[in-house]
Formats: structure tokens, sequence, C-alpha cells
């Protein structure tokens, strides 16, 4: 059994969602929420109480692998900005508690659960309910999209390379390269 941690990062709306992933890919709901922030509270304020709340969840549900939604998009820069600072967080919490982690493209993650890598909310989240042997879907969709990323997580395998694209490796690759002529 691999009991898996999803993080939908957002600033406002952070996803979450536990599974245990059990034998022939059976997949149980642990927890499904929302950590929310008050948008006119400072960006430490905001930070911190999403990194506490991530941290009380991983303390309380003890995960073996916390999977993360890759920050991309090239339209509006401050929402990306504030994603990823919440993802940054995600990545120090695994870091220091010493847990795995990996982190998905939104193509990845629709793809893992519906088949299709341009599935829409609707799909994805009838998947996961689906999967999950849920009566409804979860929300708001920050919540569904959090069980997504950790049911990605859960069929893709390992974070090793060895469960990557070419594609992935490739970038993997690139980004190793890249981070030792920086390092000189």
């Amino acid at each position: 059994m691999t009991r898996i941690l999803g993080v939908d990062p957002g600033l406002t709306r952070c996803g979450v969602g536990v599974i245990d992933l059990g034998k022939s890919r059976k997949t149980t709901l642990v927890y499904v929420g929302v950590i929310q922030s008050l948008k006119t509270a400072e960006l430490d304020t905001r930070i911190g109480a999403i990194g506490t709340e991530l941290e009380t969840l991983i303390s309380k549900f003890k995960p073996d692998v916390i999977a993360i939604e890759r920050v991309f998009s090239q339209q509006n820069l401050s929402s990306v900005m504030g994603t990823a600072q919440v993802a940054g967080v995600a990545i120090f919490l695994a870091h220091k508690y010493k847990i795995p982690m990996a982190m998905h493209t939104p193509t990845e993650v629709k793809a893992a659960v519906t088949g299709s890598g341009r599935a829409g909310k609707v799909q994805v989240g009838a998947m996961v309910a689906k999967l999950l042997g849920l009566d409804e879907v979860p929300k708001p969709a920050d919540a569904a999209d959090a069980l997504a990323i950790a049911i990605c997580q859960g069929y893709r395998g390992s974070n090793s390379s060895a469960s990557y694209t070419k594609a992935q490796q490739k970038w993997h690759s690139a980004v190793k390269s890249a981070r030792g002529k920086s390092n000189r």
C-alpha cells in the first residue's frame, strides 16, 4: 500500500488530496480538502498559513510520496507566481521530511486519469469520483484536481527517471546539464 499526497498548488485555494494505492491500482480516498488563504492578507501570511496546514497534513497522514502539479502557464504572471510559490512550499516540506516527491504537468494528470491529455475539468472530476468509488465529484475543482494528481502519481509509478516519458527524460537531462554548467 502506498499513501500519496496530491497537491494542486494555489495561493487562494490549494487543493490537497490523500489516497492509498493498493494492488491492481485500487485507489482509496483517505482525505480531500482545500487550504484557503485570504486575498487581503500579506503574502508571507498566506504562504505561511498554507505551509503550516500542509505540514499538519503531512504529519497526520504520513504520505509515502508527495505529488505536485507542475506550474505551467504563459498567461497570468501574478497567478503563476502565487502557484509557483505554493509549489515551492510543498517541495520544501517534501525535502524537510525526506519524502520522495514528483511533479506532473496538467496534461500528464489528465492523460493518467482519463486516457486523454485534453480532457476537461468535468471529465477529470468524473473519473476521479469513479476511480475512488465516490458518489459525487469532490468540490471545489481544486480538491478534485489534487486527487487526480495523486492518482496520476500512483498510476505512473515512482519518481525515478525510469517512469518518465522520453520527452520528460530529455527535459530532465537538459535541466541537469544546465545546472551542471551553472555550478562551475
